[in-house]
């Protein structure tokens, strides 16, 4: 029975080349051909435009091609380290750019995907940086600017990130209940799948019409140890992920 496999937040770099080995390793053993495989945001720590040159760029360029090719679709949404993403690294992947919430059906239920920044406004100062990092003009004007610029430019911003990562209060950085309960009505979804936060859990909602929805939030990946929510399309479970291999479905994440 074909899959659904969810992942988001894997910030791949030069500087964590295990989590690198640990992507590629699940992209050869884990999807089979008829499965969907859902990135939802963050699949690089900083992606400077599909012009990216760089071996890392390169690699993740063959491999996804390559999963397209064995039969599994890519499904990527941006995330708030990958926004400039665009449709030649789609048509040269094979992948398919998903907008930012997504409705679908997972597990037989109406699912939105989101990356989940869009969800923590709380952070006032984040929403207003990422309302300008959005804006066409100014990825127009930034995408002329040499790979090199680019590159100066995306360090500077990581370096930044962390710094206010580390100034801000972690609840201010989590997602709203009702900026969540608002995506969810506005939608008619009952489950929501995202990453962003790095706070992997299962919540549960309590919608205006009584019914409850859940929402899954993914877990950041790292080089000995990562996770997927897998959709065998009757129920909706985590599988832990290491250098070993893909481990055995997990015991249910108790809802929060």
């Amino acid at each position: 029975m074909p899959e659904k496999i969810f992942i988001s937040d894997l910030h791949l770099s030069d500087t964590r080349p295990d989590t690198t080995a640990l992507f590629g390793q699940f992209l050869e053993q884990r999807p089979q051909a008829g499965d969907q495989l859902y990135i939802l945001g963050d699949l690089f720590d900083a992606w400077i435009g599909d012009d990216d040159d760089a071996p890392l760029a390169e690699q993740v360029r063959t491999w996804l091609k390559a999963l397209n090719q064995r039969g599994v679709q890519v499904f990527i949404q941006r995330g708030n380290r990958d926004f400039l993403m665009g449709k030649r690294l789609m048509r040269e992947t094979g992948a398919m750019l998903l907008p930012d919430p997504y409705l679908t059906t997972v597990a037989g239920q109406p699912t939105l995907l989101m990356h989940g920044d869009l969800l923590c406004t709380d952070d006032l100062a984040y929403q207003k940086a990422r309302r300008k990092l959005r804006n066409p003009l100014f990825q127009w004007l930034a995408l002329r600017r040499s790979l090199a610029s680019r590159r100066e430019m995306a360090a500077e911003y990581r370096r930044r990130s962390g710094e206010v990562t580390a100034q801000t209060a972690a609840e201010i950085m989590d997602a709203n209940e009702q900026t969540i309960l608002d995506h969810l009505q506005r939608h008619q979804a009952t489950q929501l799948i995202h990453g962003h936060t790095h706070r992997p859990a299962v919540h549960k909602h309590p919608l205006a019409d009584g019914r409850i929805a859940t929402r899954y939030v993914l877990d950041e990946w790292h080089g000995d140890h990562a996770a997927a929510w897998v959709d065998d399309d009757k129920t909706l479970r985590r599988e832990e992920i290491s250098p070993s291999g893909t481990s055995p479905p997990s015991a249910p994440v108790p809802p929060r």
